[in-house]
């Protein structure tokens, strides 16, 4: 179906922080997520011609993509609240058609392609997982069918073994089939956490696990949102500059040396799943195989959250690995046969997501606090889908590090350049639970700070990116364990006169939501102003109405079900503190929203109103992640507008005249 008109010039792109999944049979022909008018779209992008062109053309965006072996696009043609299936179309073009038949309608949940045309598809229904098993535009076989949550990882190369991912706590982290549902083994994240990475490429093969245009998966349970100020793809004013240095908080040790005792190296031969297990405090590469079972690699362990990508094609077992560590990015060369660790130079900032290309080459995506995301490479190839529109350099960064309990807590500030201290304050509180704040650019920031607002982002307990003891830190309770954190960042940032005594507010979507609501509820005299975007809001009405996957997020997180622990999910849940609110707040949220139901909002709501709270409303006709880049500017223009009422900045300094006055 067309997107209906535009009757105003653009003001604003969308770019999605993904890269482009490169042909297996030629890396100049590319697929990945661009912008259409202020939409997510698919596009496909011939690097020697220059040629692109627009695959999907949706109402309210397109996603999901990939490529298989014989040049066939994949898409996912979902509807607003968050279901589908996948077509597919010739990458130089002619009909769309339905990829597979007999794959029930539901949300995605992998997509994996063997050598000979087998492919595997995972799809959530409210019945739980499914995974099937055909050849594009045929029949398919069923799998596995299960009630728990969990995700296809992969497919092996020969098409003999299929991947499936659970909770990484659970006793089925990992569990290994045979395409006629028999299981072969199962990896226990019981008590070390375990997640599976995919299958290494067969040898002489361009393709290992299935690419989609999403980032690198990082450990820890799925995260509710991505950055605190967006909940799904970014408008975006203009284009970043070319990458240049950015401040550091200090030295970065290493992962940790490499010794040079031999540790376990690849099987001889037949599939090899790469794996990722935390034990001792630290994340520990592996692989497992059948007959040898899993086997961690000594020489290959980081401090903070890591994850990795075989290396396609021959050349021995490569793997390419992201290491997350305070808000910064570094990316390594593991080479399994060598038991080789090798450092792979980037820009410092943030990696959003990193890829090895067919051809050798290292696509990655970079950005910092003041500069756009970029798709980058290596070899300095170019690659699709950059913005074309200017930024503006704004504002001054610095890295502030305040005592806690558990450790100091990390925040990235950002002030104005053009007015002086102190600022009102807004602390836009990241999502998650497992995810972080990095030193990478988001276009809220740019927007308060250009309206002469100072910004906390705030890597409370919990975060990912600071090791396991930090996420697993949960000592105050859920929520409030956070929420201790910003009150304390608060105070320092006031007693330093950067922020403001009565006019700091709060921003957040999805856990960010959830913690701007249980703060201004239970610390309310603390705060000026708050949004909450599409937050949980009601923990024990948000069970009964999410997914199976969130289900067994809450269960591990609160110890058991709302039935089982009921106490636990009222301490934890805002609605038991709505009452409390004083300062102006403003809910937004999503009819369609799966993750942060409907239903439990309107329970939030309904205390607010029973209490005379004072509050304003903003209802999206759209799930918790819209691919439509001017629902997320109307979200980002009415949050302006609400924090500029409770929190006014202090007027800009006049420009000197260039006359002088006359006496």
């Amino acid at each position: 179906m067309p997107a209906p008109p535009r009757t105003a010039p653009r003001t604003y792109g969308v770019y999605r922080p993904v890269l482009p999944v490169t042909s297996p049979r030629d890396p100049d022909r590319m697929v990945y997520t661009g912008d259409a008018d202020g939409r997510c779209e698919i596009f496909t992008w011939d690097r020697s011609t220059g040629t692109t062109r627009q695959l999907t053309d949706r109402p309210h965006g397109t996603l999901l993509c990939a490529v298989d072996d014989d040049e066939v696009v994949w898409w996912f043609d979902e509807d607003l609240g968050g279901s589908g299936g996948w077509r597919v179309q010739d990458f130089d073009g002619g009909p769309d058609r339905p990829a597979l038949a007999g794959v029930p309608y539901g949300r995605p949940a992998g997509l994996a392609f063997a050598a000979g045309g087998a492919v595997a598809v995972g799809i959530r229904t409210p019945e739980g997982l499914d995974v099937h098993l055909g050849r594009r535009g045929g029949p398919t076989t069923p799998v596995l069918h299960t009630a728990e949550p969990g995700t296809l990882c992969d497919l092996a190369p020969d098409g003999g073994l299929l991947a499936v991912s659970g909770p990484a706590h659970s006793a089925r982290a990992v569990t290994l089939l045979t395409p006629d549902g028999s299981t072969v083994a199962v990896l226990s994240g019981a008590g070390e956490r375990t997640w599976a990475l995919g299958f290494a490429p067969a040898a002489g093969s361009p393709s290992g696990p299935t690419p989609l245009t999403g980032p690198m998966p990082l450990p820890g349970p799925a995260p509710l949102s991505g950055p605190a100020s967006l909940p799904g793809s970014a408008p975006l004013p203009g284009p970043a500059p070319s990458p240049g240095p950015a401040p550091s908080p200090g030295p970065v040790p290493s992962p940790g040396p490499v010794p040079s005792s031999p540790g376990s190296g690849p099987a001889p031969g037949g599939p090899l799943l790469l794996v990722m297990r935390e034990r001792a405090g630290r994340y520990h590469l592996g692989t497992w195989a059948p007959g040898r079972g899993l086997e961690l690699l000594p020489w290959c362990s980081f401090d903070t959250e890591t994850t990795a990508r075989w290396y396609p094609g021959p050349g021995g077992r490569r793997v390419l690995v992201r290491q997350d560590r305070h808000g910064r990015s570094r990316l390594f060369t593991a080479d399994l046969d060598r038991r080789e660790l090798v450092p792979v130079p980037t820009p410092e900032g943030s990696v959003l997501d990193a890829a090895p290309a067919a051809d050798g080459d290292v696509h990655f995506i970079w950005t910092d606090a003041v500069n756009v995301p970029r798709a980058l490479s290596l070899s300095g190839a170019p690659l699709p889908g950059q913005s074309q529109w200017r930024l503006p350099r704004f504002g001054r960064r610095q890295d502030l590090w305040t005592p806690g309990p558990d450790g100091p807590v990390h925040t990235f500030v950002t002030t104005p350049a053009d007015r002086p201290a102190p600022h009102p304050l807004v602390f836009l509180v990241h999502g998650g639970p497992a995810d972080h704040d990095r030193d990478a650019y988001d276009p809220m920031v740019q927007a308060l700070v250009g309206s002469g607002h100072a910004v906390a982002r705030v890597n409370y307990r919990g975060s990912t990116g600071y090791g396991p003891r930090w996420r697993s830190a949960y000592s105050e309770g859920v929520g409030h364990t956070q929420v201790a954190d910003l009150v304390r960042v608060r105070a320092e940032l006031l007693e330093r006169g950067i922020g403001r005594q009565g006019a700091v507010g709060l921003c957040g979507t999805s856990w960010g939501g959830y913690l701007t609501l249980l703060a201004m509820g239970t610390r309310p005299e603390l705060w000026n102003a708050g949004v909450a975007v599409k937050p949980l809001a009601d923990c024990a009405t948000a069970f009964r109405h999410s997914t199976p996957a969130l289900r067994a997020l809450d269960t591990a997180l609160f110890g058991g079900t709302p039935d089982e622990v009921p106490e636990a999910y009222a301490h934890a849940s805002p609605s038991s503190y709505a009452a409390a609110v004083r300062a102006p707040l403003l809910v937004v949220a999503a009819r369609r929203d799966a993750k942060c139901p409907p239903e439990q909002v309107e329970s939030y709501l309904a205390v607010l109103r029973a209490g005379g709270v004072a509050h304003e409303v903003m209802w999206l006709d759209s799930g918790h992640d819209g691919y439509d880049g001017a629902d997320h500017l109307a979200v980002i223009r009415r949050s302006l507008r609400f924090l500029g009422r409770g929190l006014p900045p202090a007027p800009a300094a006049a420009e000197p005249s260039p006359h002088p006055e006359r006496r």
